[in-house]
């Protein structure tokens, strides 16, 4: 397994749609293994493919000791809303917002070997899965506030040096990981 470097906003991929899983096998396997790897190491709740420059529709999560993976996901949201809660992304490092997400919502896809797989979920969980459903189809948290929290959003990301932020989280990372990402004296894998 290898923590994945995670793509900054910015990088083309976080806009694009993924496409559906069609191939299972080995490749796929390991795609979830890193993910589920690299969500870990940063301590993250969800993660999405194209994160880490994988434009598939596959994404892991972990919540409250609710733990998994889904793939070609697809969801069924409550008419309702929970309370706005503060989300952040991995893919837009040092910003949080609070974001207005359905109350609850019903995940189908399959797993690694093509199983059936359903979810149903509420609160945090809920939020994951329609924010790691949102990367999948090009969509960021951003993309979902409005008025002030938009504008101040778009503003604090413009000013944000993002390359250098990708640089100084992918340096601070290979420290861990040795040669993960290129650095250090080990090969890459």
């Amino acid at each position: 397994m290898a923590i994945l470097n995670i793509r900054i906003i910015g990088d083309p991929v976080l806009r694009t749609v993924a496409d559906p899983v069609t191939d299972f096998g080995p490749e796929l396997e390991k795609l979830v293994a890193d993910m589920v790897e690299t969500m870990e190491d940063v301590d993250g709740a969800g993660l999405a493919a194209p994160q880490v420059g994988v434009s598939l529709r596959v994404f892991t999560y972990r919540i409250g000791g609710v733990e998994g993976h889904i793939i070609n996901p697809v969801l069924e949201n409550s008419d309702d809303f929970q309370e706005d809660e503060v989300e952040g992304c991995l893919s837009i490092p040092g910003l949080g917002f609070p974001v207005r997400r359905r109350r609850a919502t019903k995940a189908t896809g399959v797993d690694l070997n093509g199983n059936p797989v359903s979810v149903e979920a509420d609160g945090m969980l809920a939020r994951c899965f329609q924010h790691e459903t949102d990367h999948l189809d090009g969509v960021l948290f951003t993309d979902r506030l409005e008025g002030e929290d938009r504008k101040t959003a778009l503003r604090a990301i413009r000013a944000a040096d993002y390359h250098s932020v990708a640089e100084q989280t992918t340096a601070k990372r290979a420290r861990t990981v040795g040669s993960s990402f290129g650095i250090g004296s080990g090969t890459a894998g």
